[in-house]
């Protein structure tokens, strides 16, 4: 299925396209479920509601309205009511501190503000709001895992364009189907790839009341409709360790992204479930890039229709006219029209299969012979007993953080401690001059609110001083 034509008006997209390509279908169709079932004409009556209310607050066309919800109805339907009116939605983390939405309040100006209180939402009009920039429908905070966030600004013909990808994938859920959604709806895999696509393709969204392993596989076993689960590779470790799972006839595959999937995890996703692990390439700047939905091709990925890619430098670079950030543009970032993804990557000539490596930042030297940092993370995940690991370079010395099954801890000085004991393992798999200096072993390392490992050094530090 590919997107019916929708108005354009000045060159920008026209607001009808919220009820042409997201709310349009069946009144008594199912499209969302938090805990609760929500049919199509219930969320149409919602959405309009909540207009009404953006209106009252003082939201109008080319306003911006800044969200600040958990993963619920009242999240979508304000949302589509926002983009509906023809403003410009800014999604701020349900999770972040009051310090930080004021902080993020006074770099972007959103006119109006909204959140969740009591299970309903709260309007608050902003004294110094100003008008949307550039007729951008979305704008969105790239997750940090390695500084600070960046902003991000995509406009309604932008996501459509990402639409129609996704509704050109032959193995990605499609009408009478159902997604349950681990991804974060306010990111750009939850947002589109899950929530826009969903509503969209006439698919049903279920986002897990709890996001543990028997939260999830309760949800994936309570229909009956072949169903996809959408996360990070966290989320199919979880699944991937769960202790004797249902059956689940329904469960059709599991789509993660968002960071380097562990070499052995595919293989026992696919031993406890029967059924796939596809591995999906994204940005937040563009959207999904390249695919593998079948796990055929892994580690490799195919590009998704439209995307040009090429490889300068080793560095992976996507033809985009027009940069996707706001306010002054970093010409590393986005340059001639290339965005610069900072990935390292190999594409296979014939085929144009893609490998990510991981970040191009990640090679460093060590009394001048070079190191990839890549390569000792993926080695020392590959141990027994490692779940996952983060390494850096800091300080003039490689530095690990890991965590394993058993969610034994160690600081690296302990003589004949777990960490020295992995490290010993690791010697066996690289040359000395690769090994980290110092290695704390954690019960579980810090993440992100996607799901991704933070690679913030300051931070990992402060985890393992409070671990000892």
């Amino acid at each position: 299925m590919t997107l019916t034509p929708t108005p354009v008006r000045g060159g920008t997209v026209a607001a009808s396209w919220v009820d042409e390509q997201l709310l349009a279908g069946p009144d008594g169709e199912p499209c969302l479920r938090f805990g609760a079932p929500v049919a199509r004409g219930t969320l149409r009556a919602l959405v309009a509601e909540r207009q009404r209310q953006l209106a009252a607050a003082g939201l109008g066309e080319h306003g911006t309205v800044a969200l600040r919800m958990p993963p619920s109805a009242e999240f979508v339907a304000v949302l589509l009511a926002a983009w509906r009116s023809g403003a410009q939605a800014v999604l701020l983390d349900h999770r972040l501190t009051t310090v930080e939405v004021d902080r993020a309040v006074d770099r972007l100006h959103p006119r109006v503000l909204v959140e969740l209180a009591d299970g309903r939402p709260k309007f608050t009009s902003l004294p110094n709001g100003t008008a949307a920039a550039g007729g951008h429908a979305l704008v969105q905070l790239s997750s940090g895992s390695t500084g600070p966030s960046k902003v991000i600004a995509r406009t309604a013909a932008d996501l459509l364009r990402e639409l129609d990808r996704y509704a050109r994938l032959p193995e990605f859920p499609t009408r009478g189907e159902r997604t349950v959604l681990l991804s974060s709806t306010v990111h750009v895999l939850g947002l589109v790839g899950g929530l826009l696509h969903a509503l969209h393709a006439g698919v049903e969204l279920v986002v897990p009341p709890r996001m543990t392993p028997a939260g999830i596989l309760a949800a994936i076993a309570e229909g009956t409709a072949p169903t996809t689960v959408i996360g990070v590779p966290f989320h199919a470790e979880l699944l991937a360790a769960a202790a004797a799972p249902p059956e689940l006839p329904q469960l059709r595959r599991m789509v993660v992204a968002g960071e380097l999937v562990r070499p052995q995890l595919p293989a026992a996703f696919r031993e406890r479930f029967g059924v796939p692990l596809g591995t999906m390439y994204g940005m937040t700047e563009t959207g999904v890039i390249a695919t593998d939905l079948s796990g055929r091709n892994h580690p490799a990925v195919e590009p998704v229709h439209g995307m040009e890619l090429s490889v300068a430098g080793g560095e992976l670079h996507i033809a985009r006219e027009e940069s996707p950030y706001l306010g002054p543009t970093d010409p590393t970032r986005w340059s001639d029209g290339l965005l610069h993804t900072r990935d390292a990557a190999l594409i296979e000539a014939g085929t144009g299969l893609v490998t990510v490596l991981g970040r191009r930042d990640s090679q460093i030297s060590i009394g001048g012979l070079k190191v990839d940092l890549n390569e000792v993370e993926q080695a020392l995940t590959g141990l027994p007993g490692v779940v996952e690991a983060v390494v850096l370079f800091t300080d003039g010395a490689i530095e690990a953080y890991a965590a394993t099954a058993d969610g034994a801890t160690s600081p690296p000085s302990e003589r004949g401690g777990p960490a020295e004991r992995l490290r010993d393992l690791l010697g066996g798999e690289l040359a000395g001059y690769k090994l980290p200096r110092r290695l704390h072993l954690l019960s579980r390392l810090p993440r992100t609110a996607t799901g991704k490992l933070l690679r913030d050094a300051a931070a990992l530090r402060r985890q393992a001083d409070a671990a000892r």
